[in-house]
């Protein structure tokens, strides 16, 4: 899997063939048939062991100890941390996700729902303890924070002026930030 992130993020996961993928792994086409049954399902793989990880990380900080607002602002700042931590990674399943076959594609937006839902479920509770603003749905806080990172690798670029940690907490600041409601305002309180 390693060989095969390297060489997609490098190349592109079209440009890159079997045969690149098990010279550079130094296995053989047998070896990598036996553990996936197409280089599309390697791809699959790569970005789903990411998810189930940050899955589970996320986990841990929604069922947590502490009050909202604190594993609000962890699990923004995980996430930001776990995609500095898998960029290339991130950057090849964002490019490559339309090249997915059906089944691949399906069951792998199914786990990534799951994971928006966790996301989406926390930032609710903070609404409903008082802690969050409530005349944004949580679904589109959720979806705005993950789009902003998911799309990360289409203009970040590590020679800028800033750094990846520095444009990250920037992120949080932002999605932290925007969750406090607005002073004199009046909440619609609805989410969908």
């Amino acid at each position: 899997m390693a060989a095969a992130t390297e060489l997609f993020a490098r190349r592109g996961y079209e440009a890159t063939s079997v045969q690149e993928i098990v010279a550079t792994a130094e296995v053989t086409k047998g070896a990598l048939y036996h553990w996936f049954g197409s280089k599309s399902e390697l791809l699959t793989s790569i970005y789903r062991d990411l998810l189930a990880e940050q899955t589970r990380r996320l986990r841990e900080i929604v069922e947590g100890a502490g009050p909202v607002e604190e594993r609000i602002h962890a699990a923004a700042r995980d996430v930001v941390e776990h995609t500095a931590e898998h960029l290339d990674e991130l950057t090849v399943w964002a490019r490559s996700t339309h090249l997915l076959d059906d089944e691949h594609a399906e069951a792998t937006r199914r786990e990534r729902r799951r994971y928006h839902e966790l996301l989406r479920d926390l930032v609710a509770e903070g609404q409903r303890a008082g802690a969050v603003r409530t005349d944004v749905s949580a679904t589109v806080v959720t979806h705005t924070f993950l789009s902003a990172l998911g799309n990360i690798h289409t203009w970040f670029h590590p020679s800028g002026p800033l750094s990846f940690a520095e444009v990250g907490e920037q992120l949080v600041a932002l999605f932290v930030g925007g969750l406090r409601a607005p002073i004199g305002r009046a909440d619609a309180g609805h989410d969908q």
